[in-house]
């Protein structure tokens, strides 16, 4: 039996939202999903909720991948064209104050800590903007007190006159500090998950990142500050991937509902090498991820996918006319990476070395765009 599904409007946060789902009830529903269920969602005409999304998930949609990449294929360049937008991320600090058992910045790890300084940041802010990029990610490691609103804004504001779009990957904050740094020229913030299902606790040990409510309402939070695009995610190998990705769904069902001025974006981190050994606890192979691409652009037409350098660049060159619309490119996940300290700790391995230059030719024989700045944020 499918769950049913409540106005998101009746209730004061995802968090309660979430409330009304059982992870194991989801995770027998989507199970149970038949080809049958598969046939009638893909052939649905308007508009599809997170309980169509059940059947797309499921393991019963797998031999119809083919139908849905079509599909998916379709329904993006209907509504976006042939373009991929870039960005890149530049790393601030790899200062921590969580401990969390995947992750190479984790504070149990004995590693050389870093915070760019105004001049370092200005120093990777000018080699990037030399690359073409127009769209940058700002990327800290969780640590209030030591990268707190004050060091955002500075950076946001030196930043501001080099970029047309400045967006944030740093540790949740207030909606309060949320409108202070869309003053100071923040357009979207991405916060991820990391998975919403009952083993949160077993991964994430000690810090403010432990507090399983607080981190979940911070799109909440985002949503009320008036934040122009949010970004959600889980981190692909915690939990079962399916019933984590439909949660990812459910949230942002709840978020376009209740806070329905702002975009949103989806990303697709699978859990790579780091620093402390972690293994992933579940294997997402190629085509199971080609498979959660197409499930999310089928569910929603108009949201932003974006693929990271985490990617493989043969998995990146087959995928990008599949349903994505957003790429990084020559990244470094290392504070300091492009210029200061090339030789530093990366959070993660990259997969995808090659440059933008040839991300940008590679979707240029596909009959792709690159397209280097977001144009919504002239209109914000």
């Amino acid at each position: 039996m499918l769950p049913s599904l409540p106005n998101p409007r009746s209730f004061d946060s995802f968090a309660s939202y979430k409330e009304q789902f059982i992870w194991e009830e989801i995770q027998e529903a989507i199970s149970k999903q038949t080809s049958a269920d598969v046939t009638r969602v893909l052939q649905k005409t308007t508009r599809k909720t997170p309980l169509d999304f059940l059947a797309l998930l499921s393991p019963a949609a797998e031999p119809q991948l083919e139908t849905m990449a079509r599909l998916s294929q379709q329904s993006t360049q209907k509504h976006f064209g042939k373009t991929i937008q870039m960005y890149i991320p530049l790393y601030l600090s790899n200062v921590c104050s969580n401990s969390c058992t995947y992750c190479g910045f984790s504070r149990e790890n004995k590693i050389t800590r870093r915070i760019l300084t105004q001049e370092e940041i200005l120093q990777e802010a000018k080699y990037i903007k030399k690359l073409g990029f127009n769209h940058i990610l700002l990327v800290t490691g969780e640590s209030k007190n030591k990268v707190g609103l004050a060091y955002l804004q500075e950076a946001v504001s030196m930043l501001r006159p080099l970029f047309s779009n400045i967006s944030l990957e740093v540790q949740p904050l207030t909606t309060e500090e949320y409108i202070a740094l869309k003053e100071a020229g923040v357009y979207g913030v991405y916060i991820y998950q990391e998975t919403y299902g009952p083993n949160y606790s077993k991964f994430h040990i000690q810090g403010k990142k432990a507090d399983y409510t607080y981190r979940i309402e911070t799109p909440d939070r985002l949503g009320k500050a008036k934040i122009n695009r949010i970004g959600l995610a889980c981190l692909l190998g915690l939990d079962d991937w399916r019933v984590d990705s439909w949660f990812t769904g459910l949230h942002l069902y709840y978020l376009e509902q209740k806070y329905w001025q702002t975009s949103f974006s989806i990303s697709f981190p699978r859990i790579r090498e780091a620093a402390g050994g972690f293994k992933p606890h579940v294997i997402l192979s190629d085509a199971n991820l080609l498979h959660l691409i197409c499930a999310y652009r089928l569910f929603n037409a108009t949201l932003e996918l974006s693929l990271s350098t985490r990617e493989s660049p043969y998995f990146r060159d087959h995928v990008c006319s599949l349903g994505i619309t957003s790429f990084s490119a020559g990244s470094k996940t290392n504070p300091g990476g492009y210029v200061v300290a090339p030789a530093s700790l990366e959070q993660f391995a990259i997969s995808d070395e090659r440059t933008p230059q040839e991300i940008a030719s590679m979707l240029a024989l596909k009959g792709y765009e690159a397209v280097w700045k977001n144009w919504d944020s002239l209109y914000n």
